[in-house]
């Protein structure tokens, strides 16, 4: 359990040092750095097997990359508009509706109802969050989802983390010409380079490593309910580390969204417990 409450807090950490690092690059040049950094470091740590390798396997590959990047950049562009703790929970609705969509229980539907009331609080609260920020955490949650299903196919064809590291290529190769176009490649800093390539360890690279071990002593049900604690460790550090604070009616949606994926989770069977799938903020 340690191990994964060591992961979130580096995710975590690492999506405020990205938020911070904003005075000096914008969100997509983070985005950037962040799968620079991961596809390098996981790179070298695999060195996954590319030559004969199936059209399928591609396909799979490609587009878990695709989701994974898509995931990333939109995440940024939502924490650059609201605040953190707000940006994941919103995206957390994902994950939570794949896995009310798996479990085919229908009391999960009230689990689904109380993250709902959660989000419509949201809506109804004085000085409301900034729409452009929510719709791209809630496409980033989209995106989440996708990277979730997709995990299953691109393991099976690539093992262990190998496919995560050739997902963080293909994301690089595909964000790299939007960056050179938009000319929003990092100025020579060493401190914006140096940042950068940490989030990518904080955020991507060490979490994998932890919790690819977790799940090998813990259950996957305990795992995903540590894993629903993400909207509160979010609040936590962005409160810690950049004084983001977080209203009244946003902290109650945020204990509704928490809530929410505990229950759904611990609602599974144990015989269809599927295997958690680290969070990518």
């Amino acid at each position: 359990m340690l191990l994964v409450v060591v992961a979130i807090a580096s995710v975590q950490l690492g999506s405020s040092l990205a938020k911070d690092l904003y005075s000096a690059a914008g969100p997509l040049t983070v985005a950037w750095l962040r799968l620079l950094g991961a596809a390098v470091v996981l790179g070298v740590l695999t060195r996954p097997r590319l030559r004969g390798r199936s059209a399928s396997d591609w396909f799979w590959v490609v587009a878990y990359g695709v989701c994974l990047a898509g995931m990333n950049v939109t995440f940024y562009l939502a924490i650059e508009r609201i605040p953190i703790g707000m940006a994941v929970t919103l995206e957390f609705l994902g994950p939570l509706g794949v896995s009310v969509a798996l479990s085919r229980r229908a009391r999960d539907l009230l689990w689904v109802g109380l993250a709902a009331i959660g989000v419509a609080l949201l809506g109804f609260s004085p000085g409301q969050l900034d729409p452009l920020g929510v719709f791209w955490a809630l496409v980033a949650g989209a995106l989440w989802a996708g990277y979730i299903l997709l995990a299953g196919p691109a393991g099976r064809r690539w093992p262990g983390v190998s496919g995560v590291a050739v997902a963080f290529w293909v994301g690089l190769v595909g964000l790299t010409p939007v960056v050179w176009a938009l000319d929003l490649f990092p100025v020579a800093v060493p401190a914006v380079w140096g940042i950068g390539l940490l989030i990518g360890l904080l955020s991507s690279a060490i979490p994998y490593g932890l919790e690819m071990v977790a799940l090998r002593r813990i259950e996957p049900r305990i795992f995903g309910i540590l894993m629903s604690l993400e909207p509160a460790a979010a609040a936590l550090f962005a409160l810690l580390l950049l004084g983001e604070t977080l209203r009244p009616a946003e902290v109650v949606a945020l204990a509704c969204v928490v809530v929410a994926s505990i229950g759904v989770v611990r609602s599974r069977r144990p015989a269809v417990d599927a295997p958690a799938v680290p969070p990518e903020q």
